[in-house]
C-alpha cells in the first residue's frame, strides 16, 4: 500500500462536512507568520488563505466560522515515534486510542513503532496497522518496520517488501542493532531501494547498558541503582554516523540525550553528512534527579539524564542539530509500570503534553521562537517520515487542510485521568503547562472540536 493510497483510502473513511472558515488567527507554516483567515472546501482542501476573503466567490458563504483569535494556526504535528501497542498489548493501549491522544495532542499523522508482539517485521503486520489506522484511528497511522526479523539484530527484515507496503522508516527501537557489520548491510541494502526510506537508530551499546536502570552518575551512586553511562548513546551515535558516510545513506537518530551524541550529530551535519535526529520532550524537561523518589513513572530508556544533558538537548534544537520533536509514547498498564523500579519496564506517555511543554520550555524561555517549534513538531518529522507531500505543508490554497489550532497562553494542569490514552503513566502529574490544542482537522474534518475529540 503507497503512502498515497493510504492517505486517499482515509479520506474516503472520513465523514464530510460543509467546510470551514478559521478566522483570525496566527497562521505559522514554513513561511512564516502572518494572521489571515484559512477557507477550508468540504473536499478536505484549504481554498484561500488571507484576509477579506470573498467567500461567496468560493462557494463558502454558508460555511460554519471557527473564531481562532488569540490562536496559533498551523500545520498538523507529526510524530515520529509512536508506541501503539496493538498488535499484541492492547491493554496498555490501542491504535483507536493512541490516536485520539494524538489527536487531542494536535497530531494529524503519526508512525507507529515496530515493537509490538509480533514485531511489524512482515507485511502482514505492516497492512495490520494500516488497516486499523483507517479503520478506527484519528489521525493518519503510518507504520514503521523493524530493521532485524523480530528485532534481534540475526537477520535483516523484507525490507523491500515493507516499504512497497508503505514503511518509510525502518528501526529496531528499543534496542539498537549491535553488530556493526549487519547494520552496514541494512544501510547498504536501504540505500538501493526505488522508494526513499531511512533507518532509525535506538542508540544503545549493550555491552555498556545491560543491568543499568537510570542515568549512570551522582544520582545513582546516591541511590544505589545501576547505571547507564552516556558513553552507551554516544559510542552507538559515533559508529553510525561513520557508517552513514560509508555508504552515503540517510540514518535518523532517535531520542538524543547526551550531551556528547548532540555535539557528534552537530559535527556529522557540519561535514556535511546525511543524518537527522530528534530529540523527546521529557529529556529535555526532566532530569536523572526526578529518579530520588524511585517512582518508575520516571523510568525511560534513554534515561533521564544530568542539567547538563538537558542543557545541551535543548541547545541541539536551538541551532537545528536536532530536528525533531518526538515524543516516544510509550504506554503500560499501572500493574506492570508500578512494580519495583529495578523490574518496571521504560517508558512515559508523552502525545497529549509534547505541545504545552515545548511552549513552556522552549518558546516562552525564548529558545524557540514559534516558527521555529512548529518546524520541530511539523514539518521536519513529516519530511524524515517521507510524507511531507501530505503532512507538514504549507498553508495554502489547494493544500491538504491536515492542521491544528492551539491556544499557546491557555493554562492547564496535567492529569493522568484526564488523558485519552489507556494508561496514565505520565511523568507530569500535576504540572501547570501551558498551551491546549483547541481544534485538530484531518483532511478538513474535526477531529477535535473546541477541545473534544470528536469520536
Amino acid at each position: 500500500m503507497s503512502e498515497q493510497l493510504n492517505a486517499t483510502d482515509r479520506k474516503a473513511t472520513v465523514s464530510e462536512s460543509a467546510g470551514w472558515i478559521i478566522t483570525g488567527g496566527l497562521v505559522v507554516d514554513r513561511t512564516g507568520e502572518r494572521v489571515a483567515d484559512v477557507a477550508v472546501r468540504p473536499d478536505g482542501t484549504i481554498a484561500a488563505v488571507g484576509t477579506a476573503l470573498d467567500l461567496k466567490t468560493l462557494g463558502l458563504a454558508d460555511a460554519p466560522v471557527i473564531d481562532a483569535a488569540g490562536c496559533v494556526v498551523a500545520p498538523g504535528f507529526v510524530d515520529i515515534h509512536t508506541h501503539l501497542r496493538e498488535p499484541g498489548r492492547e491493554e496498555a493501549e490501542t491504535i483507536e486510542t493512541g490516536s485520539r491522544a494524538a489527536a487531542l495532542g494536535g497530531y494529524t499523522a503519526i508512525v507507529a513503532m515496530p515493537n509490538t508482539e509480533p514485531t511489524i517485521d512482515s507485511v502482514a503486520v505492516v497492512r495490520q496497522v494500516l488497516d486499523a489506522g483507517i479503520a478506527a484511528g484519528l489521525c493518519d497511522v503510518r507504520s514503521s518496520g523493524s530493521i532485524t526479523i523480530g528485532r534481534e539484530g540475526d537477520a535483516l527484515s523484507p525490507m523491500a517488501e515493507l516499504a512497497a507496503a508503505g514503511v518509510r522508516i525502518f528501526t529496531d527501537d528499543g534496542c539498537g542493532v549491535q553488530d556493526d557489520r549487519l547494520m552496514r548491510r541494512a544501510l547498504e541494502y536501504a540505500s538501493g531501494l526505488p522508494e526513499p526510506v531511512v533507518l532509525a537508530q535506538h542508540c544503545e551499546v549493550e555491552a555498556l547498558s545491560q543491568g543499568g536502570h537510570m542515568h549512570e552518575g551522582e544520582w545513582s551512586s546516591r541511590l544505589g541503582i545501576p547505571g547507564i553511562p552516556a558513553e552507551a548513546e554516544e559510542l552507538m551515535v559515533f559508529r553510525d554516523i561513520a557508517l552513514s558516510r560509508l555508504t552515503g545513506m540517510a540514518v535518523h537518530f532517535q531520542h538524543l540525550s547526551t550531551a556528547g551524541a548532540v555535539a557528534l550529530v552537530r559535527d556529522a551535519k557540519a561535514r556535511g553528512l546525511n543524518v537527522t535526529a530528534e530529540a523527546t520532550p521529557h529529556h529535555f524537561t526532566l532530569t536523572h534527579a526526578e529518579v530520588a523518589s524511585y517512582d518508575p513513572v520516571f523510568k525511560v530508556n534513554p534515561p533521564l539524564r544530568s542539567a547538563e544533558d538537558v542543557a545541551a538537548v535543548k541547545a541541539g534544537l536551538a541551532d537545528g542539530t536536532i530536528d525533531a520533536i518526538a515524543t516516544d509514547h510509550a504506554p503500560h498498564t499501572s500493574d506492570v509500570k508500578e512494580a519495583p523500579f529495578d523490574h518496571a519496564p521504560c517508558g512515559m506517555l508523552g502525545l497529549e503534553t509534547a505541545l504545552a511543554l515545548g511552549i513552556t520550555e522552549l518558546v516562552e524561555p525564548g529558545i524557540l521562537t514559534m516558527t521555529e517549534f512548529m518546524a520541530k513538531m511539523s514539518w521536519n518529522p513529516a519530511a524524515i517520515a517521507r510524507i511531507d507531500d501530505i503532512h507538514g505543508r504549507t498553508i495554502e490554497a489547494e493544500a491538504p487542510a491536515h492542521l491544528v489550532i492551539f491556544d499557546p497562553a491557555l493554562e492547564w494542569t496535567v492529569d493522568p485521568a484526564a488523558l485519552a490514552s489507556k494508561s496514565d503513566n505520565t511523568p507530569y502529574a500535576g504540572r501547570v503547562v501551558r498551551g491546549k490544542v483547541r481544534y485538530t482537522l484531518l483532511c478538513g474534518v474535526p477531529t477535535v472540536f473546541d477541545g473534544e475529540a470528536q469520536r
